[in-house]
């Protein structure tokens, strides 16, 4: 909507997990290095942890397109709420075995028989579960027999269990606690620190075809750092909004009270405000966005 308004070839805050405006932050890389470590090193279970909107599915999207460019064969699961039959059903589809994929029985052998194939030629498979807190017990189960499969260079299947906090709550379960003993390598991603919130809020609009942005101050990115607490996916969605709003007024600078009306209306919730901040009428942006006639696509 206001891409041509301020020069962008694209929506700089769009919240698919795109890996074209992946920010490799320090962590980021960290986490990226330590995921494909333990893969090519065969390592088995590893754990990538992380609060809602931290970037753990852009990661996933990254070691993904490494995966393929290597031509490292991988299963991706994301809708977690499965039964052990539809789980192995949906495992079986994603590496194409050619067996009855609704026996449990038959994609196990087939996947053995894979595994040791792939293994015998120096090569391995992985096993990628996104929102992995929300696995059931059996399922969670069965993911750990299938990381029993080795030989004497290292486990044949890589299994990444992606997740919110939730899951390391649930791996400090008692009845979960042969699954933990199997995990080699834990990642955890956070918030942005401040220095990464500016970087990371000019380099999405660099990407999207604006090099030297000027539209949101860091004064304003300082603000909303806080408020988002440094949650990437939060200050995609907060950022596309004051710029929807200086649309809306024809400006090209985004303002603390914008900040105000906008956090107000997507209801965020952070530990306190700066008190130098002025009171907005929250409702008065969504009248002026409604109201105010589109702009004319005017060069920067």
């Amino acid at each position: 909507m206001y891409n041509a308004f301020f020069g962008f070839d694209q929506n700089p805050f769009n919240m698919s997990p795109d890996p074209a405006f992946f920010f490799r932050s320090a962590q980021h890389e960290e986490v990226l290095a330590n995921l494909i470590y333990g893969v090519q090193s065969r390592k088995g279970f590893i754990v990538l942890t992380g609060e809602v909107g931290t970037g753990k599915t852009t990661m996933l999207e990254c070691l993904r397109d490494f995966l393929a460019g290597q031509q490292i064969s991988f299963a991706s699961l994301f809708n977690s709420r499965l039964t052990v039959e539809q789980f192995f059903e949906l495992f079986a589809h994603d590496l194409n075995l050619r067996c009855n994929r609704q026996s449990k029985t038959e994609v196990l052998l087939s996947l053995n028989q894979l595994l040791i194939e792939r293994a015998t030629s120096g090569r391995t498979t992985v096993l990628i579960v996104d929102e992995a807190h929300n696995l059931d017990w059996d399922v969670l189960e069965e993911v750990r027999l299938l990381g029993n499969l080795e030989n004497r260079r290292g486990k044949l299947l890589q299994i990444i269990l992606a997740g919110q906090q939730e899951l390391d709550d649930k791996l400090e379960r008692p009845e979960y606690r042969q699954l933990k003993q199997r995990i080699s390598l834990r990642c955890t991603l956070r918030g942005f620190d401040l220095h990464d919130a500016i970087a990371y809020v000019n380099s999405r609009m660099a990407r999207a075809g604006v090099p030297h942005q000027t539209f949101i101050s860091s004064k304003v990115i300082e603000e909303l750092h806080f408020r988002c607490q440094g949650i990437p996916r939060l200050i995609n969605a907060v950022c596309d909004n004051l710029l929807l709003t200086c649309f809306a007024l024809e400006t090209r600078t985004a303002t603390l009270e914008m900040l105000n009306e906008v956090a107000a209306d997507m209801r965020l919730e952070y530990p306190g405000r700066l008190s130098d901040l002025s009171d907005s009428s929250y409702s008065s942006r969504r009248q002026r966005i409604s109201s105010t006639n589109v702009p004319s696509t005017n060069p920067r």
